[in-house]
Formats: structure tokens, sequence, C-alpha cells
């Protein structure tokens, strides 16, 4: 699964990375929780374009909103049959930048926060969907993160992780079109490309938010 990111790169990498025509408006975070807004990269008029939509995906058959809080990761290994996800898998990809993210490992009866971050450059590119719900106050955009297995480096933390989008395969992503078959894109990445390091446990409250949140523990 994938419970916290934060997304601190200059907006101008950003921009670089996925291909944008301006810089995104987005401020530094370092605690990104579940129904908070976030920064996504999807395709409009033929190129990459940034978007601020909320964590946790409101499919459009929903009656309620608030089913998204439940929704915040689809698993790669159903994500195309699940009637919540796979008219989005299908026709609303989109990419999820990241600095990092955060998970946690049992030990000693309490819960161990670790950073998971590029090991090289600045910025993952998380498998993501989007969606459009019409409610009486209007649309509300909403995303998921799409998780996979972990990979060698991970899985002495927890069982799941996010999918990585390689840079290289980003047009084929966002790539929509009825021929477009992206499930061979849904694996766990490289363990070369990702590094560790423990945190210390301030992450655990999604209030808190700080640059020391990523900082590694030194007690």
């Amino acid at each position: 699964m994938c419970g916290r990111f934060a997304l601190h790169a200059n907006p101008q990498v950003i921009a670089l990375q996925f291909g944008l025509a301006s810089n995104p408006e987005v401020a530094p975070r370092y605690n990104i929780a579940p129904t908070s807004e976030v920064l996504v990269v999807r395709v409009g008029g033929g190129a990459p374009q940034a978007a601020r939509v909320r964590w946790g995906l409101v499919p459009r058959w929903a009656k309620d909103p608030a089913i998204g809080a439940k929704l915040n990761n689809a698993r790669a290994e159903t994500v195309a049959e699940k009637p919540s996800f796979g008219d989005a898998f299908r026709r609303r990809r989109c990419l999820i930048p990241a600095s990092g993210f955060f998970e946690w490992k049992p030990q000693a009866g309490r819960k161990q926060p670790y950073y998971i971050h590029p090991a090289e450059g600045d910025l993952f590119g998380f498998a993501g969907l989007w969606e459009s719900w019409r409610g009486s106050d209007g649309v509300l955009e909403t995303c998921a993160i799409v998780t996979t297995k972990a990979n060698s480096r991970m899985e002495a933390i927890h069982d799941r992780m996010p999918v990585i989008i390689a840079r290289s395969d980003y047009a084929r992503w966002l790539d929509c079109t009825a021929s477009a078959e992206v499930r061979d894109l849904l694996h766990p990445c490289d363990p070369e490309a990702i590094a560790v390091r423990r945190v210390g446990r301030a992450v655990n409250d999604a209030r808190n938010e700080s640059a020391q949140l990523i900082e590694p523990e030194t007690a």
C-alpha cells in the first residue's frame, strides 16, 4: 500500500521530468496523507498537463464521495477488473510525482517508519488513476495510486509498494487510446532504483509537516 508520501522537488525539476510546458504551482510537502490535494500529471490537449486533485478515488457511479477515503490505492493485480478502478484504468491514467514515500515496519510492538526515495535523481512517477465525479456541489476530481508487490529491497519493511513508472515509459502510461496496453508496466521497480532510510515517528501524525520528517533517525 501507500499511505503517505512527500513532494518537495523544485517545480522546474518537476516540469522537466514530466514534460510540462510550465512549472506547476506546488509548495513543498513532507507528509501528504489521503484526502489531501495532490499534484498529478495527465494528458490534456495532446500533451502532459499538471492538475490538482484529491487523493482517494471516487468512482463516477458513487452515490457518496466519502467512498474515496477507502480507495486511496488500487492493487495492480486486480485494477483492470475492479468496478471501482477498471474504467479509470482504461481511460484516465495519470502520473503522481513524488520525492519519496513512507512505509511502516512492526518492530518491538511499535511501527517504525521508513522513507523510501529515488537512489538517483529527485522524483518518482507513481502510476495513478484519476476520476471525475459530479455531485450537487459540482465536479470533484480524485485519484488513486496503483500498488504492487514489494521488490527485494522493500519486502523487509512491507509487502506492497507503489508502481513506479520508468521515465522512458511515461508516455505509454499516459496514452489512454483504445489500443494502449500497459499491464506489463505494473510490476515492482528495480531494487537498485530506490534507497531506504529509517526516520523518526513524528511522521505518524499526519498533522506534522516539516523537512525534518524525512531526515534519518539519529537515536
